[in-house]
């Protein structure tokens, strides 16, 4: 998932660091980055032209491969080893449905489910003003969670998960009703389109969410701070 350099200057605003700290990753890298990105498109791409051609089996084996030749490449560019694992462990078991229905297809079955399940978790963490983007964001930079007690932040970070949600909504519907219609070719050129792109744009809204957020909360701990001062002095000066 290219670097923004919005992204980058998020993290730079939103996180200190010492000199000679390593930079915190930027959130396009906790995705998984461009790699990422790439290990997603690239099965896909060479999956229905073999399969056109040549037929399922060859199709899958020709997905796999390029998987295997992703996970090895990161690998030996010292990139962490998860990202890679599971990249392919995905590959793997999107191609074992479609072996499994017997149709090409079936290859995009796990990500069309998945997209209606990530809609769920993210819609229900708004209802419940838990939204997911500022659990997770935290949660991977180790912070504390208290932007929940300030209003604009946590609507900011719903605003940023109400994004994820309605991409994650619009990938089900629209994947879901081309693989009812039995058109391989489109849902792979679908997937395409609503994979990498939307993920940009979505994480760009999420990066501005996330600035707003991170704002507000330090405003508000400033306001707090303050108020603390100035009631710390009107007890020392009763006191006297």
């Amino acid at each position: 998932m290219t670097h923004f350099s919005q992204e980058q200057s998020s993290s730079d605003a939103t996180t200190p660091r010492t000199e000679g700290e390593p930079a915190a990753p930027t959130l396009l890298e906790q995705m998984g980055g461009l790699s990422g990105l790439v290990s997603a498109t690239l099965p896909v791409i060479v999956l229905i032209p073999v399969n056109n051609f040549f037929g399922l089996g060859p199709a899958l084996a020709a997905a796999l491969g390029v998987a295997v030749v992703i996970a090895v490449w990161r690998i030996v560019r010292k990139e962490t080893l998860q990202p890679a694992i599971s990249g392919l462990l995905g590959v793997a078991l999107c191609a074992a449905i479609a072996w499994f229905t017997g149709d090409a297809k079936g290859y995009f079955l796990y990500g069309i489910w998945m997209s209606l399940a990530l809609f769920i978790a993210a819609a229900l963490s708004i209802l419940f003003r838990w939204p997911a983007v500022g659990v997770i964001w935290k949660g991977i930079n180790g912070e504390e969670m208290q932007w929940r007690k300030v209003p604009q932040a946590r609507r900011a970070y719903a605003l940023a998960t109400g994004g994820w949600a309605v991409i994650f909504l619009a990938r089900f519907i629209v994947q879901r009703a081309i693989y009812d219609a039995d058109a391989t070719t489109t849902l792979g050129v679908a997937r395409i389109l609503m994979g990498w792109p939307l993920t940009l744009l979505v994480t760009a809204l999420t990066v501005w969410m996330v600035r707003r957020a991170d704002a507000v909360v330090e405003a508000s701990a400033a306001k707090d701070e303050h108020i603390n001062a100035e009631s710390t002095q009107e007890s020392e000066e009763e006191n006297d």
